[in-house]
């Protein structure tokens, strides 16, 4: 999924230029327990600093995301699975590093982050696994989940998980079109080796 960098269409702030604001704007992103440390600590840096740039929505859209990343319903494997797919079909680089680092934390080993890349017929997957990165597939599409795909999602999720299925493939859509839109440089920590 790599491509040539970019120039940044527009440049994160390092946070020591962040207004204000714009801190205040991440605490929706903290977990619940506090801020992870280690090789569990957000990556993404370079994301915030863009977002630092217009704290107002910066609030509202990370509001949006901490409910996605803690409050779900789903699992954070299925979460997790969603999100690695919505990355590989919107060829989303930045998105798809980041959560290739954040996969093991969500009991996504590698040979399945591999698969999610491959799609939702890549041998292996249970049905739900397959309905859920198929659902991604037709949300990203036709902006709808279809009668099939849903009869396999509804027989197993209750119907907090299945509206949490589409907020998280829609949050996770707008997250890569602004990445890809304002080409995001990518972190550090998010290089190839």
């Amino acid at each position: 999924m790599a491509a040539t960098p970019e120039p940044p269409r527009l440049t994160p702030l390092p946070p020591a230029e962040w207004p204000k604001a714009a801190g205040e704007a991440l605490a929706p992103l903290l977990p619940p327990t506090g801020r992870p440390k280690g090789p569990n600590r957000p990556k993404g840096l370079n994301a915030l600093g863009v977002l630092a740039r217009y704290p107002a929505l910066a609030l509202a859209y990370n509001t949006f995301s901490g409910q996605i990343m803690y409050g779900s319903s789903l699992s954070g494997r299925h979460r997790e699975l969603l999100v690695l797919r919505a990355a590989t079909v919107r060829n989303a680089d930045y998105m798809w590093r980041q959560h290739v680092a954040s996969a093991g934390d969500n009991d996504v080993d590698p040979d399945e982050v591999a698969r999610v890349a491959v799609g939702p017929d890549a041998p292996e997957w249970s049905d739900l696994e397959r309905a859920l990165l198929r659902s991604v597939d037709e949300l990203l599409a036709e902006a709808r989940v279809s009668d099939e795909t849903w009869a396999v999602l509804a027989g197993t999720l209750e119907e907090h998980q299945l509206m949490d299925v589409v907020f998280t493939v829609g949050a996770y859509d707008v997250l890569a079109m602004a990445l890809r839109s304002f080409a995001v440089p990518l972190d550090d920590d998010l290089q190839a080796p």
